[in-house]
């Protein structure tokens, strides 16, 4: 997954939905008067950086400076538009819209630093901040969108469009401007106008709650084993990991599990203790749903709601009329029809599955019918039995920072592209592992940072984003510092991370956001890296994961952490046969969250919906089987209320079908076929938001791609027949 950053005038209304809290320090109002002279004085953001590619310098950025750093930024960016917007001079692309483009320099600046590390590095101070500056940001946006002399003038040069003579890029930035600010509510009249700010505020508001509560709900629950015989069944390293959570969450000499993914999943899958398995997987999903201080469910029900009502004060039949119409599949009836031809197969295999681990279950005496919190763990006995393959064979030549160089080992195979690590370049905390990136010629492209281990103060998940992005709008080419964010398990003691085969695609997958970040060669800001539709932008990093499991890519990285023994012919063989092995869950619990979202967001009222009796109907109408829960369920699911993917978390299945196609180049190339990564570098990495996607990538494919790749690779063809 990766957050998108956005012009300065899109990032008020985007940014308006990130984490916040309601912990703020006090202070007098005359200590407050005299810090406040201090902090302008000294504020780091009120200079340019000093450091080697403008990396923030974090060691001198204070809690205390981003509240006149934001308040700065804001009131240059409303001069800056004003001033465009009352120039008295005809309206033309350079005096408009590049001018907006380069407008609220120093609003990007705050707001990639803040919003950036809130995500990572979440204190009540910068929750308290957050909650007071987003619901700013978004009435910022309005007062941009919605101003009637700044449109007629994006409006004039529009409708000139036709006449002028603009390359593509400038196109693209003109047609964006324009719609944005149609689809912002510029043609609204005056009472609707004032509707729709109080629709956006309100929709602010719970988008920072939601997400706020969520990570509360996260690091609240505590599964705390005192008993050793309970560990049956757990690998050492995972045993060791839960004594060091215990310990710092102060139950010295017993074992805690929580409903961090790292913790989680491990303890789904080898306790041989159902009793409590069904706990933790209790607590789990229903993150969120607990009738405390912290449920969402309220939240989710009046989010979709208001989005409902913005929709149809917008012209919009519903809110997922509304954001499909700049993505890739335009209506949500063109999704329905990609999800119900994936949905039916993937099913009929998951149900397959269900009778493979039942007969398996029955086999060892097990009585009964298997239950959701059954499936890691027999799913895991039948993928041993089958292909004699189980994560505690897999994991010892998957160690963390083996798994890293394969990454760059494939980046330099590709494209040339190599990375060395700077310890000396400012970081945000003492996870972060710092990288210059040099290109084939040895020229610099720009920096890369990684921060992998999962803390209380970072929510979940994994994502790629940036201190800066790549641009040239200014006449030098600004080099992009990009980041990777993950949740692997810290490193106990001298022990190394060992990752999981799913952990390291992830870690494939989000350099796949990274490289485009990085390898991108854009003129505006707002167009360059991943700035692409929900539905195309997660291709590139579902490309990236199909290395991985090459032989050439696993001999070079893929190597036993204790005796450096490069990972077997014979097991890579059986990584490779059991690719599509447990396919069937996968694809159906995340298409019944796709699903889930899409029902929220076609809704055709206003009238509130009880959040677990609305998702429960949504599931039994779709024919989820009991055995599988959503991948995220309504009052957990972060990424359509409280990040940027309402309506559009079937975007990962879409960019699959790109995936998928663009895969059968390199099989039939060659998987480091120089012609065909310079195309894709070319007409995909570097070339970001800057025109349509669909023309760049035929540029790449010759032709539009085939979706009978994506269900052949899943093993659903069969399925589809």
């Amino acid at each position: 997954m990766k957050a998108r950053i956005l012009s300065p005038i899109a990032l008020a209304i985007a940014l308006a939905g990130c984490n916040a809290g309601n912990n703020e320090v006090e202070s007098s109002q005359a200590e407050k008067t005299v810090a406040q002279a201090d902090v302008v004085v000294s504020n780091p953001f009120f200079t340019d950086y000093t450091t080697p590619y403008k990396v923030p310098p974090f060691e001198k950025i204070k809690m205390s400076h981003y509240r006149p750093a934001f308040d700065r930024a804001m009131e240059e960016q409303i001069a800056a538009i004003d001033k465009i917007a009352n120039n008295k001079a005809a309206a033309t692309f350079e005096n408009t819209i590049e001018a907006m483009e380069k407008s609220g320099d120093l609003l990007t600046k705050v707001t990639n630093t803040f919003y950036g590390l809130i995500g990572s590095m979440s204190t009540p101070e910068m929750q308290a901040i957050s909650k007071e500056y987003s619901p700013k940001l978004s009435a910022m946006g309005d007062d941009v969108y919605l101003n009637e002399t700044l449109f007629a003038r994006v409006k004039a040069v529009y409708e000139q469009k036709d006449s002028l003579t603009l390359n593509t890029e400038q196109k693209t930035l003109l047609d964006n401007a324009y719609k944005g600010f149609v689809r912002a509510g510029a043609n609204l009249n005056a009472e609707d106008k004032t509707k729709l700010r109080q629709l956006n505020k309100q929709i602010s508001k719970l988008s920072i709650q939601f997400g706020e509560n969520l990570l509360a709900e996260t690091n609240a629950f505590e599964l705390v084993i005192d008993n050793k015989e309970d560990l049956a069944g757990l690998p050492d390293s995972i045993v060791a990991a839960a004594a060091a959570t215990a310990t710092e969450r102060g139950h010295e000499g017993k074992w805690v599990f929580t409903t961090h993914r790292p913790s989680f999943y491990p303890f789904l899958t080898y306790s041989t203790n159902r009793e409590l398995r069904e706990k933790l997987f209790y607590a789990y999903t229903h993150r969120g749903d607990n009738d405390n201080a912290n449920d969402n469910k309220a939240i989710a029900s009046e989010m979709a709601s208001l989005r409902y009502q913005r929709a149809q004060l917008l012209g919009y039949k519903t809110h997922a009329h509304y954001v499909l119409e700049t993505n890739m599949a335009k209506t949500p009836e063109n999704v329905y029809n990609l999800l119900n031809r994936v949905w039916g197969p993937s099913l009929n295999r998951a149900k397959q599955e269900v009778a493979d681990m039942q007969a398996y279950a029955q086999s060892e005496g097990f009585e009964g019918t298997l239950e959701a919190w059954d499936w890691w763990f027999y799913s895991e006995k039948v993928r041993k039995a089958k292909y004699d393959l189980d994560e505690s064979i897999t994991k010892p030549y998957f160690e963390l920072n083996n798994t890293m160089q394969g990454v760059f080992y494939t980046a330099e195979k590709l494209w040339g592209v190599t990375f060395k690590q700077r310890d000396d370049l400012p970081k945000y905390h003492p996870d972060v592992t710092t990288y210059e990136v040099f290109d084939k010629d040895g020229s610099t492209i720009g920096v890369y940072m990684t921060d992998f281990y999962v803390r209380s103060s970072k929510r979940g998940g994994a994502w790629m984003s940036s201190f800066q992005k790549q641009y040239k709008m200014y006449g030098e080419n600004a080099q992009p510092v990009i980041y990777n964010v993950l949740n692997y398990p810290a490193p106990v003691g001298d022990e190394p991370v060992l990752l999981t085969f799913d952990q390291a695609s992830t870690l494939f997958h989000e350099f796949g956001h990274a490289i485009q970040g990085l390898l991108s060669d854009g003129y505006y800001r707002s167009l360059t890296g991943t700035s692409l539709p929900r539905d195309y932008v997660e291709y590139p990093s579902q490309v990236m994961e199909n290395w991985m499991t090459q032989p050439e890519v696993l001999q070079q990285f893929a190597k036993h952490y204790k005796t450096g023994e490069v990972i077997p012919a014979e097991l890579v063989e059986k990584i490779q046969a059991s690719g599509k092995f447990n396919q069937g869950f996968a694809t159906t619990e995340y298409m019944a969250a796709a699903l889930l979202d899409l029902k929220w967001h076609t809704l055709e009222t206003a009238e509130l919906q009880e959040a677990d009796a609305f998702e429960e109907a949504a599931m039994k109408e779709i024919g989820l089987i009991s055995q599988i829960a959503p991948r995220y369920r309504s009052t957990y699911f972060s990424h359509i209320f409280a990040g940027g993917y309402s309506s559009g978390y079937y975007g990962y299945i879409w960019s699959n079908i790109f995936d998928a196609d663009t895969w059968e180049v390199f099989k039939e190339k060659g998987i480091f076929n120089q012609e065909a990564a310079t195309s894709y570098r070319k007409n995909v990495l570097e070339s970001g938001g800057t025109e349509d996607p669909m023309e760049m990538y035929k540029r790449f494919r010759g032709k539009e791609p085939n979706p009978d790749y994506l269900l052949e690779r899943r093993g659903l063809m069969e399925n589809n027949k």
